[in-house]
């Protein structure tokens, strides 16, 4: 394989790689490409009473497990004069807080945010069942209850047919004698839900109690709705028996499963429990960045996240300079503009980061044309090269100093910033201006200081651009996007856009020529 394909694949790799990694982040981490993006983060509120009957109390409380669809993204438990402990096991979670006693009203809060996972599958619950216990009906139930049954395995084909016709038919407008028998006088969704469950596991069907919240904002006192799921001998599918739709619904939270109890009381009784919800409007990429650390996904487990706060500062400013590096690849190779040193419009640009603009064109270049002035009298002195360059250094030290006392004097703060410039940079651009101005004269450095403010200029508008703060940071793997680019321009070989006007003469010559050529040509045909 020749170089210049190997040059291209290796190029390829570099685009496929960081934009591969980039949409990754985005539509599998949920990293907003947008800086601002907000996200709704809900908060729910548990509260939970009882009446203490002056002795030791104890209470149990169920907590949401893995709710499909659903990232917990904190939780607390606002229990005074209460010892609290959290339990897991089989799939469950509990909170206990117990009490030595407990007299009179007692109050304990829990609270947690959740945030939904956008186009998070929500189907997918493959627990597998536990043993049917099998219902018992007594008599004219049991009759009931089998005949209709044995109906419902007519008119079905498979465990999700069975349950569907077994809502429709809990549901008609008009219902059967034997519906209405089971029914009775109570049809309430929380007693449809267990009836719906007795007669799935009669007909062997697994099927539990789901409990679960509708997230909506500002709602307060509510109390969690049945659901009922069906395992079909694959996975677990969810029912609302009251309208028989399948999945779960849109903003909704799978509080618990199964048949244990939701809030269990000792040393208390009239215990009950309310919900209160209320939505906020939270930042996507810090809400991205803590559900891949309790992922432990790689690209953020292994990335800038994982470094303490004054170090991810630092590379904040640090992954700028990959930008400022383009703009003057492109500047230098395309357009043809003449810097004073390759990259020296760099490190003037993140001083202007740190100064302003404004402020920052003013000391570069007071400090440039007095460091200037004061190198032409050094050069009479016909010092050394080191000892020459170190001169300068002072110099510039003691212009940055006095720049700052005067203008704390006259009330100008801005200036104070001064020492955000690179003193060694600053010093080897007068020392090289300076050589310039000797041996090409005044009008290259003119020229070659220009080009590089202009430069520093633009690569300072677009290492300030939000957009470009927020992916370099956030995106560092657009790193090697910027690489291929730079890597294509550097095999550029054709004419400058400053090298265009340079040429136009010639350009305009060769026309001519060919103009006469093809006039010539035309005139001795037509004598012939």
């Amino acid at each position: 394989m020749h170089s210049r394909p190997k040059f291209l694949l290796f190029v390829l790799l570099l685009l496929v790689t960081g934009f591969g990694l980039t949409l990754y982040k985005h539509f599998a981490l949920g990293f907003p490409l947008w800086p601002g993006e907000k996200a709704s983060v809900w908060t729910i509120e548990a509260k939970i009473e009882f009446t203490g009957q002056d002795k030791p109390a104890l209470v149990s409380f169920a907590l949401p497990y893995n709710p499909p669809g659903i990232e917990i993204l904190g939780e607390d438990f606002a229990s005074p004069n209460y010892g609290f402990t959290k339990i897991e096991q089989r799939d469950q979670r509990r909170a206990q807080w117990s009490s030595r006693q407990a007299t009179g009203s007692q109050t304990v809060y829990y609270r947690l945010d959740v945030y939904e996972k956008p186009g998070e599958n929500q189907g997918q619950i493959s627990q597998q069942p536990t043993a049917i216990q099998t219902p018992e009906f007594e008599e004219p139930f049991r009759t009931a209850a089998s005949t209709l049954v044995d109906e419902l395995n007519q008119r079905s084909s498979d465990t999700r047919t069975f349950t569907l016709e077994l809502l429709h038919t809990l549901n008609a407008e008009k219902p059967s004698q034997n519906v209405r028998l089971l029914l009775g006088d109570r049809p309430g969704e929380d007693f449809k839900a267990r009836l719906a469950i007795d007669l799935l596991n009669l007909a062997e069907i697994p099927a539990r109690k789901v409990r679960g919240l509708f997230l909506e904002d500002g709602r307060r006192r509510q109390a969690l709705i049945s659901f009922i799921e069906v395992h079909d001998g694959k996975k677990w599918r969810l029912f609302n028996q009251s309208t028989a739709e399948e999945g779960i619904p849109e903003h909704f939270i799978l509080w618990q499963r199964g048949g244990l109890s939701l809030l269990d009381v000792e040393g208390g009784h009239r215990s009950r429990v309310h919900f209160s919800i209320i939505e906020n409007n939270q930042s996507a990429r810090s809400i991205a960045v803590q559900q891949g650390r309790d992922e432990q996904a790689a690209l953020v487990d292994f990335s800038i996240y994982s470094l303490p706060i004054e170090e991810q500062n630092a590379f904040k400013a640090i992954l700028l300079v990959p930008i400022g590096a383009l703009i003057v690849v492109i500047l230098r190779t395309l357009v043809g503009i003449r810097t004073s040193g390759t990259f020296m419009p760099i490190l003037i640009a993140l001083a202007f980061i740190k100064t302003s603009l404004i402020t920052g064109l003013f000391i570069f270049i007071f400090v440039v044309s007095a460091g200037l002035l004061i190198r032409s009298y050094l050069s009479h002195l016909n010092l050394l090269l080191v000892a020459r360059i170190s001169a300068v250094i002072i110099v510039v030290i003691g212009l940055m100093a006095a720049m700052s006392i005067v203008s704390q004097k006259l009330g100008f703060s801005q200036a104070l910033t001064v020492t955000f410039f690179p003193m060694i940079i600053l010093a080897w651009t007068i020392e090289r201006m300076s050589i310039l101005w000797e041996e090409d004269g005044p009008k290259e450095v003119l020229i070659q200081g220009a080009g590089s403010l202009f430069v520093a200029i633009l690569a300072y508008l677009c290492m300030t651009n939000r957009v470009v703060e927020y992916l370099t940071f956030n995106f560092p793997e657009l790193l090697f996007v910027n690489l291929a680019v730079i890597l294509l321009l550097g095999q550029y070989t054709g004419y400058r856009l400053s090298e265009l006007r340079r040429f136009q003469p010639l350009a305009e010559t060769e026309l001519d020529s060919v103009l006469r050529q093809q006039k010539s040509n035309h005139n001795t045909a037509n004598d012939k």
